[in-house]
């Protein structure tokens, strides 16, 4: 099996696309961590387990960095030392013109998209440096790369996560531990139904219901696939950069991985060119 017994942790594992990705892992072989705040967690744990999975529920909150450095050494003692770290978790409830949306739900999504995301790279890394080893995934989303109007404060944390995710590569460079970003596609999930029922979804992000009538409803089996296919080292290459699940990424070829390199695709950058450092000049 590609994972072969890896030691894998994912947040927001309770439900939706973190459920799907922890239960691909499990099927690849992987021993997986499930994160959540909720009960949903120990239930989304114990069916892996039905099925002949090994997986253990964490409850805990990733923007309690204490609580969260105690879970991770929690989990290697359960398991022993993590090898791929999915960071699934987000929230998005700011919805409208931000002149409308409360500024503390707007900073909210902000809050746990980005620093969450930090203090589980942060709490990780440490003994993955140290062994030289280990994988993490961050998970994008809508407005990562284009305008998400009416959704401000989500697009311009999943745009972070994705500058973040390339500038913390960038800095483990020749470390052999390696950071991926990766965006799930349009999955029906607690956060969209929530979106296509609360009034303010439903008067400024119509455009989602739509999407599921034309049938444009990406399973999250397909995530959790393409983290096995990125945590199994398949795609190292692709370090620093963006994949997308829709697009059936797990199935890339190594030709397109040169084609992808060669022309600096899957990164932020301006005009779609390598952008000029700041203190060095054009990036090589």
């Amino acid at each position: 099996m590609k994972l072969n017994g890896q030691v894998c942790v994912v947040t927001g594992a309770g439900r939706g696309i973190g459920r799907g990705i922890a239960g691909e892992q499990a099927r690849a072989g992987g021993r997986v961590a499930l994160l959540g705040r909720s009960a949903e967690v120990e239930k989304a744990a114990a069916d892996i387990v039905a099925q002949g999975g090994e997986a253990r529920a964490y409850r805990v909150d990733i923007l309690d960095a204490p609580a969260l450095a105690s879970v991770f050494a929690d989990i290697e003692r359960d398991f022993g030392p993590i090898d791929l770290l999915t960071n699934n978790a987000a929230s998005f409830f700011a919805i409208g013109p931000i002149w409308e949306v409360d500024a503390d739900a707007w900073w909210a999504d902000i809050e746990l998209n980005v620093r969450g995301t930090f203090n589980c790279c942060r709490a990780v890394l440490p003994a993955m440096l140290k062994r030289a080893s280990g994988r993490i995934i961050n998970l994008t989303g809508g407005g990562t790369g284009t305008s998400f109007p009416n959704g401000s404060g989500y697009g311009t944390s999943k745009a972070g996560v994705l500058r973040f995710t390339e500038s913390v590569s960038d800095t483990l460079k020749e470390t052999g531990v390696r950071m991926f970003a990766m965006d799930p596609g349009l999955v029906r999930t607690a956060m969209t139904e929530f979106q296509m029922t609360d009034a303010a979804g439903r008067k400024y992000l119509g455009d989602i219901e739509d999407l599921f009538a034309r049938g444009i409803d990406v399973p999250p089996a397909l995530a959790g696939r393409l983290s096995v296919e990125i945590g199994s080292g398949r795609f190292d290459r692709l370090a620093g950069r963006m994949l997308f699940a829709a697009r059936g990424d797990h199935e890339l070829t190594d030709s397109q991985i040169d084609e992808i390199l060669a022309h600096d695709l899957r990164s932020l950058r301006v005009n779609g060119t390598p952008e000029e450092h700041p203190y060095t000049g054009p990036r090589e």
